[in-house]
């Protein structure tokens, strides 16, 4: 059986940002007082990034305009986020994990996943191990985190989110039913305010009442999306922790978007253009891949990513395509998006492919000959001259409106 631990810092950039602070000389802990860190107001990032818990008592929220926050509280005092610390922190803690398991993935620059899967037979208590870890984490770097113990990486992330701060909570299979589905909608991984407005109005109040809803149902308002939304709710998760290994080498490309956006034209446009240039490097180097996921950076620099097996290992541009957009709202969600991404892992130099009763085997054989001869034709002229038809169809974007 699977063991996966998600490890959260709690409150991270406040927190980092007061170790650092107390580091330097500082008589006062910010998270002791009404503070936040705030985006460069001259720019367009005004924003609170983190909020102490006294702040948070005056109703202020992450994400909103710092000219609000003040309004709330007037005491409150604002500090710039320092990212560069951040990202050291951020190492250091990656790092720490690794003496425990090798197979370590990093989930935003404050939460990791570890499978302990192939190493529990060195623990003989897994619960005791995880509160271990905590509490040394606390005495060795100076900031509290939350364990969230699973089968899966979603069971372990859910239970991480149970009760903060400085917690350590467990959602194994058996626990499903009792702990899971008594949970208001809101809670469930992955499902936003306007996802969870739907599903209320449709008698979906708990993540129950989505483990137990009819797909079809479901399928009239959120189609693809909706087997996720349901396996979800059943605590069903098949994703891997995807660690630095050798097998696991990748390649990936993001963007930096000039504007913060949700919007699914403007940004499907990107990753098509972004699974071209992925196709290419991996077909230039005779290489396929089996796993493809979309990496984002939300307006209030949140990282988060959303990974799909491909069935087919695949260099073909479209194939890749198809295989994003299952994915791409389950991993953005309501987040309004400031930087978007592809990554393909489990890279190998041959192609299998599994005949399947809805798939037309020769269509993939046929559409990999025309990948093959737009590549050549396009190498002969030193640049990208012929591309699907698809790259030429123009679609309104909400900036452009």
């Amino acid at each position: 059986m699977n063991i996966i631990f998600h490890i959260d810092v709690n409150n991270a950039f406040l927190s980092w940002s007061a170790v650092d602070l107390l580091n330097k000389g500082s008589q006062v802990d910010i998270r002791k007082i009404a503070s936040c860190i705030g985006g460069d107001e001259s720019k367009r990032h005004g924003i609170v990034l983190a909020k102490s818990e006294i702040a948070k008592k005056y109703g202020i929220k992450t994400a909103e305009t710092l000219y609000s926050a003040r309004k709330k509280c007037k005491n409150l005092k604002v500090f710039p986020p320092n990212f560069a610390f951040y990202k050291k922190m951020s190492n250091l803690l990656y790092n720490y994990f690794l003496t425990y398991t090798p197979d370590v993935e990093r989930f935003s620059i404050d939460e990791c996943f570890l499978d302990l899967s192939n190493t529990k037979y060195l623990y003989d208590d897994i619960v005791k191990l995880a509160y271990k870890i905590k509490d040394e984490i606390k005495t060795k770097f100076g900031f509290t985190v939350n364990i969230g113990i699973g089968n899966n990486k979603l069971c372990a992330k859910m239970a991480g989110d149970f009760s903060k701060p400085d917690k350590v909570h467990t959602l194994f299979a058996s626990e499903i039913e009792t702990k899971l589905w008594p949970l208001p909608i809101e809670d469930l991984l992955f499902i936003g305010k306007s996802s969870s407005e739907i599903l209320r109005s449709i008698g979906i109040n708990t993540i129950g009442d989505l483990a137990k809803c009819d797909i079809n149902l479901l399928r009239k308002y959120f189609k693809n999306r909706s087997t996720f939304m349901i396996e979800y709710a059943k605590g069903i998760d098949t994703s891997k922790v995807i660690s630095k290994n050798g097998k696991n080498k990748c390649i990936s490309l993001s963007e930096t978007l000039e504007f913060d956006t949700n919007d699914l034209a403007f940004l499907k446009n990107k990753l098509l253009l972004m699974c071209e240039e992925i196709g290419m490097k991996l077909r230039l180097s005779n290489l396929y891949a089996h796993t493809i996921a979309i990496t984002v950076k939300t307006n209030y620099f949140k990282d988060y990513s959303h990974q799909k097996k491909i069935i087919n290992q695949t260099n073909n541009t479209m194939e890749l395509y198809k295989n994003v957009l299952d994915i791409l709202e389950i991993t953005i969600g309501n987040n309004l998006v400031r930087n978007i991404g592809i990554r393909v892992s489990d890279l190998v130099n041959y192609k299998n492919s599994q005949v399947s009763l809805f798939e037309d085997n020769e269509k993939i054989i046929n559409n990999d000959k025309i990948q093959e001869t737009l590549d050549n034709i396009n190498k002969k002229y030193d640049e990208l001259k012929i591309l699907p038809a698809v790259f030429y169809k123009k679609e309104k974007t909400k900036k452009e409106e």
